[in-house]
């Protein structure tokens, strides 16, 4: 009885651990986009060129992200967008962040 019981309760204690895992994951390449984000936009702000800045951003995002920076009417735009990690749970998102920073006087864009 206990074997049948068993058998019927380690799949479902199996998906809830590959759930937490892969939510821990995102939530983990979140923060270091966020973090690369901020950096990318901290640097971008003091007139970085703009390979410095997106190695900055490389460098702190999960590997293979993809940065983006903009730059409009005095502010700087940088946006970081990791690869989706989940292969097997599709509907998850993937880790993207923004960061805005304002250009400091005598910074070129």
């Amino acid at each position: 009885m206990a074997t049948a019981e068993l058998a019927l309760a380690l799949p479902a204690v199996i998906l809830v651990l590959a759930l937490a895992l892969t939510g821990l994951t995102l939530g983990i390449d979140q923060v270091r986009c966020e973090d690369a984000a901020r950096v990318a936009a901290r640097a971008a702000s003091r007139g970085e060129p703009s390979e410095t800045v997106v190695a900055l951003a490389t460098s702190r995002a999960p590997e293979g992200s993809e940065v983006v920076m903009t730059g409009i009417s005095g502010s700087v735009f940088v946006e970081v967008r990791a690869p989706a990690r989940n292969r097997h749970l599709r509907f998850l998102p993937a880790a993207t962040a923004t960061a805005e920073a304002v250009l400091e006087p005598g910074a070129h864009r």
